[in-house]
């Protein structure tokens, strides 16, 4: 199909699971997003379908001049069919906003516009005119906020935004109303959970004007331990500001989910030990596993890789089975060798193949 995006590329748009960036056993990536939206036609659901083409096509000639995003490629959400719309959502790359209910088309006129390497792109036409987003592996803030605020001058040169001289950048939801900036961290904190202080940790970052979410942002559930920590509210504050300001919250947290981790070292080794290599042991020949069963095992062998308790696997191995373990990925882009039939019984096998090869590798090397 012309307008897959995947375009015999099966990893494309995943260079954030490289676990190449700073504190990466931890933070998983980091995500920079703005909201912007364009003069003359309306926000969010009241935009008409006309509203939703022209924004598209000022959209499209402006990302054509833009030198950030030379040489990427433009996907038409809304002409995808199901299951690459799918595929997009458990890459992260897109939210639920623009891709539609399940079962349902996307809304009219959406798109995702990709630079190069497909780590910093635009979605069009979602909740807002235009989504400017980053997302990068490991501990990463001002790295993806650099990208994302480059991107957005370009654009902003060539495209009229809502802009209030009080207010700042008009948005959809008053929430967004300012900088229009969204910035979020993905943790893994099982070191916290254990000790049970993950309660008190996130209840101190509500104090401090932040919010958590699950592993697919605002309304998903928490499962493996992963938790998005981001800022709230924009208004009245600078982009740089908001950054700064989860940047040293978020350190914090990980000083603390490291200081957990040494504790349960430390106290209870032997439970510890047994839980990560149950896990483990589960992963490597189980025989139905069901996504969210991979997840919460996947957290006990990314904690025993983190404690050095596990030294055959790479995070970057365990990064890839959460995203190709979902069930879009299963159906479309995992190898055909796997057992027909039950999802969960593809997904095992699935498991157990890469978790084999990298024991192999490791033997090798």
């Amino acid at each position: 199909m012309p307008n897959d995006f995947l375009d015999g590329d099966a990893d494309a748009g995943l260079a954030w699971l490289r676990a190449d960036g700073p504190n990466a056993d931890i933070v998983l990536s980091t995500r920079i997003r703005l909201a912007r939206n364009l003069q003359g036609f309306r926000f969010g659901t009241r935009a008409d379908p006309a509203d939703r083409r022209e924004v598209l096509r000022q959209t499209l000639a402006a990302s054509d001049a833009a030198p950030a995003l030379r040489g990427g490629r433009t996907v038409t959400v809304s002409e995808l069919g199901g299951g690459e719309r799918q595929l997009l959502l458990e890459r992260h790359l897109v939210s639920r906003e623009l891709v539609g209910g399940e079962g349902h088309p996307a809304p009219t006129s959406t798109a995702l516009i990709m630079a190069p390497g497909e780590a910093l792109s635009v979605m069009v036409n979602e909740e807002d005119h235009l989504r400017l987003q980053n997302i990068v592996g490991g501990f990463r803030l001002r790295d993806a906020w650099r990208d994302v605020e480059r991107l957005d001058d370009e654009l902003g040169q060539r495209l009229p935004y809502a802009f209030h001289a009080e207010f700042g950048f008009l948005t959809s939801c008053p929430t967004n109303v300012g900088t229009g900036l969204r910035a979020s961290v993905l943790m893994h904190l099982p070191g916290l959970v254990l000790t049970q202080e993950i309660g008190k940790v996130l209840q101190g970052i509500s104090q401090v004007g932040l919010t958590f979410r699950g592993l697919y942002g605002e309304g998903s559930d928490v499962v493996g331990n992963f938790f998005q920590i981001s800022n709230q509210t924009t208004l009245g504050k600078t982009e740089e500001d908001l950054i700064d300001h989860l940047q040293r919250i978020v350190h914090q947290v990980v000083q603390y989910e490291a200081q957990a981790r040494s504790v349960l070292l430390r106290d209870a080794p032997v439970v510890i030990e047994d839980k990560v290599w149950r896990a483990y042991g589960l992963l490597r020949h189980a025989r139905s596993a069901s996504f969210e069963e991979v997840m919460n095992l996947l957290s006990g062998v990314r904690l025993g890789v983190g404690l050095k308790l596990i030294g055959d696997v790479r995070v970057q191995t365990l990064n890839r089975i959460m995203i190709f373990a979902q069930a879009a990925h299963l159906e479309r882009v995992v190898d055909g060798s796997l057992p027909q039939g039950d999802p969960d019984v593809r997904r095992a096998a699935f498991v157990r193949g890469i978790l084999a090869s990298e024991e192999s590798g490791a033997t090798h090397a």
